[in-house]
């Protein structure tokens, strides 16, 4: 199955710069079978998990966390860039290839003990997975598993996660 959802996954030559393979997620999301797919591989991963709560990180993270926190019945808990979120917030930064970055989440968003799993598109240097996981362990979440579509393995981002669990659906071993 994960072949023919990689297949939907376009990539993109020099972009967003020159030598960059970019892998595109919106050929798989307007794919409504491949979407699907997605879904119900990452349902039945953990359907059995009692999830309280998917930290969805923004944005696309948002799609496929929302899609997920429904089948599974549980809360959805968006971490967004700084300065996007309304009410009291704690914040992560971390580096990213040119300059630094931060996460937020509400600080009333996870109870201490709630089970959680954090869901991205994309793991590839591991800064912003890392910085949702500290998020989630600072109001005493429990994290379940890191888990992404796509891997980008030869960016080592999961060395970056020390001992978190991370599963991915797809992955690629090069550009």
């Amino acid at each position: 199955m994960t072949e023919s959802i990689k297949s939907k996954i376009r990539t993109v030559p020099n972009w967003p710069k020159k030598n960059v393979m970019f892998r595109d997620i919106t050929t798989l999301l307007e794919d409504r079978e491949a979407f699907t797919a997605v879904i119900e591989s990452l349902y039945q991963r953990y359907r059995d998990k009692e999830i309280d709560k998917i930290v969805g990180i923004e944005s696309r993270g948002f799609i496929f966390g929302g899609a997920l926190a429904d089948r599974l019945h549980c809360g959805f808990v968006p971490a967004r860039k700084a300065g996007k979120l309304p009410s009291d917030t704690i914040e992560e930064s971390f580096n990213l290839e040119y300059g630094t970055a931060s996460l937020q989440i509400h600080t009333d968003s996870i109870k201490p003990g709630e089970k959680i799993l954090v869901v991205d598109d994309l793991l590839a240097t591991g800064g912003t997975l890392a910085a949702a996981a500290r998020l989630v362990e600072r109001l005493g979440g429990k994290i379940v598993e890191l888990v992404v579509v796509i891997e980008l393995l030869f960016l080592y981002g999961r060395q970056k996660l020390g001992r978190q669990p991370v599963h991915s659906l797809i992955t690629y071993d090069s550009e």
